[in-house]
């Protein structure tokens, strides 16, 4: 039972973002269940993973939650890293690129790319390993340690986007510190279950990113996303087509809002 739930909960966060992404893409670029997949498929392969690292246990509600945070954002890390360092495609079809640029110039070389995306990767795992020292010292109250460092993955999503998006579609103060306040909202909830800062911080990221997304997606559909501002719509059979996949994207919402109130109901604290 605790590996079909490990696979279940990759399954449940694979199709989630999945659904967003094709959702806001397909009117752009098309659907194909080769593309759809691809966010499952990686989530099913990062969640035993992230489990084993975790030491969570799928057994316990709780710890169920915040594991679909942590794969949730694992997958988004491993998928991003793939498109924006490693994968070569036409960009031209994008308002603002996927692969790494500056201010809109694309980077074409891979070996490059690559290059200045294994430091960054490195960085980011500084942060966390950084995050887990700080809390072992136990010089710092929990508290403060949540307030300052739990939002974490928010503040890294907001440098990385505004130094991406900023020079090409302006700077938004709101859009700025968006994701961080969310991310600390999230990593006070989530602490319910944890003690472990850098889970927590991880989690939080990946319930952010979830939450940003639906909220972008669906409550402004007609809104393009960012990378294709201006662009036409080329498939406009896949707006009538994309309404399909909706029952499925809430149902998964269903299943984790469900989850962390019979966690609480539960007592399933840390």
């Amino acid at each position: 039972m605790e590996w079909i739930n490990v696979l279940l909960v990759g399954l449940l966060a694979g199709t989630h973002t999945a659904t967003w992404g094709m959702y806001k893409d397909s009117v752009h670029e098309g659907f194909t269940y080769r593309k759809y997949s691809r966010s499952i498929l990686v989530a099913l392969a990062v969640a035993p993973i992230a489990y084993r690292i975790s030491g969570l246990d799928a057994t316990r509600l709780g710890d169920l939650v915040v594991f679909f945070g942590l794969v949730y954002v694992s997958e988004r890390g491993v998928t991003e890293f793939w498109k924006v360092f490693i994968r070569n495609e036409d960009q031209s079809k994008y308002f603002i690129p996927m692969q790494f640029h500056v201010n809109g110039r694309v980077l074409q070389h891979p070996g490059v790319r690559l290059a200045i995306g294994i430091p960054y990767a490195g960085v980011i795992l500084a942060l966390i390993f950084f995050i887990d020292w700080v809390q072992d010292t136990g010089a710092v109250p929990f508290w403060v340690l949540l307030v300052t460092l739990g939002g974490l993955g928010g503040w890294v999503s907001a440098v990385g986007g505004a130094w991406k998006d900023a020079p090409i579609e302006g700077f938004e103060w709101f859009k700025f510190f968006r994701s961080p306040v969310v991310a600390t909202l999230y990593a006070w909830m989530l602490s319910n279950f944890t003690s472990e800062l850098w889970l927590i911080g991880l989690a939080a990221e990946g319930f952010t990113v979830a939450t940003l997304e639906t909220w972008k997606t669906f409550f402004f559909p007609s809104r393009p996303r960012g990378k294709f501002a201006g662009k036409p719509i080329l498939f406009p059979d896949m707006l009538e087509m994309r309404q399909y996949f909706i029952p499925v994207y809430a149902t998964i919402w269903v299943i984790v809002v469900s989850g962390i109130v019979l966690a609480f109901l539960r007592g399933e604290g840390a």
